[in-house]
Formats: structure tokens, C-alpha cells, sequence
């Protein structure tokens, strides 16, 4: 309205030219043509303007107020806009395209928005949606971690196949100063490494740490109280950091990371799209090569970069990092069997006989072993890598005698066998008396029993009779006879024309060179 008052202004009260009106307001000269006319129209002058509203010379002047849409254009849908919008790749651009020929194919009367108009009119309806709140981030206090959709590329040297890996992103909410790391994969050991990585690049740690709620992060995924995995929590006491997970499908919980993953695509990404990486290392120094850049740029609206943003807001207010770095620990949750170990990585280790039967957990790092019951560690041991399954047995876990541990002596597991036949008592036998300790064969003794439970007694005893008659009176030599069926096949008989032992037939000795002193009683021997 401002520019059409001086519009009446120069044509009616200066007696000024379209031309010279033109040129005063920037309006083309048909628009001035155009007001001058409806104002003639409607028997408006300048004296009566002048006193008059904005909302009331446009009630005078156009005879629709405020409407968007003439009759000959054809509406635009903008919540299908706004819904494809959200989609991947997708532009303004191309939705007006696709807007535009819609109106063509349908024939409509209405004419299709131009490109500029249409971005104009949705921008307005965009203002009229619900307000959303603008977030405020404390000093120091949160900061926000999630995985980038776009995933560089690394290709493996001897077969050249290009495989992806996973781009970290780690935004601190007040200075936006960010961390980016590449890993091979969105696992609980690459997720845990990539968080010590960048609590080490910051050199301090914040208060709050808000991850999306990936399973490498959350057992259970929930709206209202998620559930943080036992090695991301032990990661967070060992920082002395709350992990508070953003809610499901609720991107503008964490929007800060969002647009850090966005800028460290295009910043980093895209900068490398045409580069090859043969190793994740050569990959992550290019990544934190142009990391720095990024971190270092200056801002485009505000004064200094993210990295003196960082040192003047974030780190004065930040905690220390700890002493000791966080090893990655794996947790697994395992059952004592009565032979009084629990299994990991196919690997034995022994707890306290007490516990035989009780459900305990397993906390694995790359050198120890440590079991827990009820949250109470109760056995450490370092980490074996010996052949599976080998065990690793504490003395002190051990009972004093085989009362202590209840029902299960070995006599009792010898006398069970019996119960199936001879051939079963002996196997059962030579696996006890093979190990250290007679209760690490008790697996193997158990698994026997069950299989004489699948294939029935009679088939096991004679599986057991074949196994000690190769001379292999083992589990699995067993498992593998009932397996074949080579219990119901009778034994092999001698070749036919074999004469077997003799005393006629010549030795080894025969054929020995030594001097004749040392081979005369093995030619004496020798019949011919």
C-alpha cells in the first residue's frame, strides 16, 4: 500500500509522467497505469488517502481483499507439498514441476502457478502452521550424536568391491562445534569407540549426551522411557554423563545434529564424492582433514567460527576427561551350567560352585572377563583366545569335594551312563579322566545323555561301542556316528586275501641297512 499512496501521490498531487512515477517507485509503468486506473474508478484522490488506512484503500482499490488465489489459477496443495517436502531429494523445484503438468493433464480453466509464486504462496501458508519452540542450549551441557544417512564408500584392496561404511556426526548444541568419524559399521563396539574418539577430540565432556535411539544404543525403544543398553550406560559412568535418548521419530528433538549431519555432507561428502579410500584410516584422515576447515570457517550471520564459539562458550564450562580411557565392553547374559562355567565366545570361565545354576552376566573387554550376579562382580578372568572351548578355571571356584556341589559327582554321571550300557560307561569314563578337572567334561557327558534321549539307548550304546572301537571315544565322534547312521552298519570285515599277522611275513627290519653286527637277530628271525 505504501508504494500505491505514492503512486496517487506523484500522478495526482506532482502531476508527475508513468514514466517518471515508474522510475520514483520501481513499478513497472503498466502497474502505474494499472493503479491509476481502479483509482479513477473507484473516485479515489490523494487528499482522501492520505487519511485513510492501509486496510481501507484496499477495500477501495481491489474488490477481493487478501485473497491468494484467483479464479484462473489452479489451487496448489500445499499439505501434499509439506508431506513431500520431508522426502529425500526432494525440492520446490521439482514439485512445482510436477504441479505444473498435473494442471496441464487434467485440463483445468486455471492456469498453473509460476515458479516464484508458487515458492512465495507456500512460504505463506508455511507461517500460518503451528509455532515450534526455539530450543536454547546451556554452555556445556548436551551434546548431540546420531549416524548420517549418506555413507562414504571404501574399496577393498584385493577384490576392488566398494563396500559403504557409517559417517558419525557429534554436534555440541551451544557452539555447534562438531566431530565427525567414519566406522565400518553402526555396532556397539564402533558406536562406543566413535563416542570415546569424540569426548578425546573436545578434550572434555558435557553433561548430557543425546543419541537417536539406534539399537546400538537402546535395547528397548520407547516414547517415555527407553532403555539404554548396559555397555552404553557403563560408558556414561565412566564419563560421568547422562545418556537421554531423543524420542522416536521426533527429529527436532535433536535437531542441532540433524543439521550437522546436513553441513557435514555436503562440507565433507560431497567434498570427497570423487575420491577412492582403500582403508578406514586413509578415509578418516581425509575426514578430519576437512573436519578442521569446517570447524574453523567463519560463520555466515554472526561473528568467529565453531571452533572459537567452542572455546569461549563450551569449553570453560565443560568436565575434564577422566584419567583413564573407556575400553569397549561387550555384555551377554549366560546361565551356570553344574560344571560350575559359564560360556563366552565359546570360551569357558569359571564362577563360584554356589552359583551353579543362577543367571549371571557377562562383561567381555579385549583382555578380561569379568561374570556378575545381582550387579556383584563375583569372577575375573583374563581373556582366553585358546582353541574352543577351552575352559578357565579359578582353584578358588572349585569345591572342596564333590558334596559341595551338590548332586553331581562324577560317579553319579559314570553311574548314569552305565545305566545306558558298558560302551557308554567307558566313553563317559575316558572323557573325565582326560581333562583337568573332571567337571569340565560334564558338558560333554550331558550332551551324550541327551543324544541317547533323541536316538534312544540301543542305538547310542552301539554308536559308543563303534567310536571306542576306532579308537575315538569322544562327543562328537559319537554325535557324528548317530548323525551318519553308522550305528546300524556293521562293522567292516578284513579284505578278502588278507593273511593278517604272520610270522613269515618280513618286517621292517628286513629292509634295514645298518652293518650286519647290528641286524643279525633280525635276520635270524626272518623265515624263508
Amino acid at each position: 500500500m505504501r508504494r500505491i499512496r505514492e503512486v496517487l501521490r506523484l500522478k495526482q498531487s506532482c502531476e508527475r509522467t508513468d514514466r517518471e512515477v515508474s522510475a520514483a517507485t520501481g513499478l513497472s509503468k503498466s502497474s502505474v497505469s494499472e493503479y491509476m486506473r481502479r483509482a479513477t474508478a473507484a473516485g479515489v484522490t490523494w487528499s482522501a488517502v492520505a487519511s485513510m488506512t492501509d486496510t481501507e484503500v484496499e477495500a477501495l482499490l481491489f474488490k477481493h481483499v487478501g485473497r491468494n488465489e484467483p479464479p484462473t489459477r489452479a489451487p496448489i496443495d500445499f499439505a501434499w507439498v509439506r508431506r513431500e517436502m520431508h522426502r529425500k531429494g526432494v525440492t520446490l523445484q521439482l514439485l512445482w514441476t510436477e504441479y505444473r503438468d498435473a494442471v496441464r493433464q487434467r485440463g483445468e480453466d486455471g492456469q498453473a502457478y509460476q515458479y516464484s509464486q508458487f515458492c512465495d504462496l507456500y512460504a505463506d501458508w508455511r507461517k500460518k502452521l503451528p509455532l515450534v519452540m526455539r530450543q536454547e542450549h546451556r554452555a556445556g551441557e548436551k551434546l548431540f550424536v546420531d549416524y548420517s544417512g549418506l555413507r562414504p564408500k571404501i574399496v577393498e584392496p584385493e577384490t576392488g568391491v566398494e563396500r559403504e561404511a557409517e559417517l558419525f556426526v557429534a554436534v555440541l548444541g551451544a557452539s555447534n562445534y562438531t566431530y565427525a568419524e567414519a566406522t565400518y559399521t553402526q555396532s556397539i563396539s564402533c558406536w562406543l569407540g566413535a563416542h570415546v574418539h569424540a569426548f578425546e577430540y573436545f578434550a572434555c565432556v558435557p553433561e548430557v549426551v543425546v543419541p537417536d535411539q539406534l539399537k546400538s544404543g537402546v535395547t528397548v525403544s520407547d516414547l517415555h522411557d527407553p532403555d539404554v543398553n548396559a555397555a552404553y550406560s557403563a560408558l556414561a559412568a565412566h564419563y560421568g554423563v547422562a545418556v537421554i535418548p531423543a524420542r522416536p521419530r521426533r527429529p527436532k528433538d535433536k535437531a542441532k545434529v540433524e543439521v550437522g549431519v546436513q553441513i557435514a555432507q555436503r562440507w565433507i561428502l560431497a567434498r570427497l564424492r570423487n575420491r577412492r579410500f582403500f582403508s578406514l584410516e586413509a578415509l578418516n584422515e581425509a575426514i578430519w582433514e576437512l573436519l578442521e576447515g569446517m570447524n574453523t570457517r567463519t560463520f555466515a550471520k554472526r561473528d568467529g567460527s565453531r571452533r572459537t564459539a567452542f572455546e569461549t562458550i563450551d569449553r570453560p564450562v565443560m568436565k575434564p576427561l577422566p584419567p583413564s580411557r573407556f575400553v569397549p565392553a561387550t555384555w551377554a547374559r549366560a546361565k551356570v551350567n553344574i560344571d560350575y562355567h559359564v560360556e563366552y565366545d565359546g570360551r569357558l570361565y569359571s564362577v563360584p560352585h554356589a552359583l551353579v545354576r543362577q543367571k549371571v552376566e557377562v562383561c567381555a573387554t579385549a583382555s578380561t572377563v569379568e561374570i556378575l550376579h545381582d550387579g556383584k562382580r563375583v569372577a575375573s578372568h583374563k581373556r582366553s583366545y585358546g582353541p574352543k572351548p577351552s575352559p578357565t578355571t579359578d582353584p578358588q571356584h572349585r569345591p572342596k569335594s564333590h558334596r559341595d556341589y551338590g548332586d553331581w559327582p562324577p560317579s553319579r554321571m559314570i553311574s548314569w551312563a552305565g545305566s545306558i550300557g558298558a560302551s557308554m560307561q567307558q566313553v563317559v569314563e575316558h572323557i573325565l579322566s582326560s581333562r583337568p578337572h573332571p567337571e569340565q567334561g560334564y558338558r560333554s557327558c550331558l550332551a551324550l545323555l541327551r543324544s541317547a534321549k533323541k536316538y534312544g539307548p540301543a542305538r547310542t550304546e552301539a554308536a559308543c561301542a563303534r567310536a571306542l572301537g576306532i579308537g575315538s571315544p569322544s562327543r562328537k565322534s559319537v554325535e557324528m556316528i548317530l548323525k551318519r547312521g553308522l550305528d546300524q552298519v556293521a562293522p567292516e570285515a578284513p579284505a578278502v586275501g588278507s593273511i593278517g599277522n604272520h610270522e613269515n611275513i618280513r618286517g621292517g627290519d628286513y629292509y634295514d641297512t645298518s652293518p650286519p653286527s647290528t641286524k643279525t637277530r633280525a635276520v635270524t628271525s626272518t623265515v624263508h
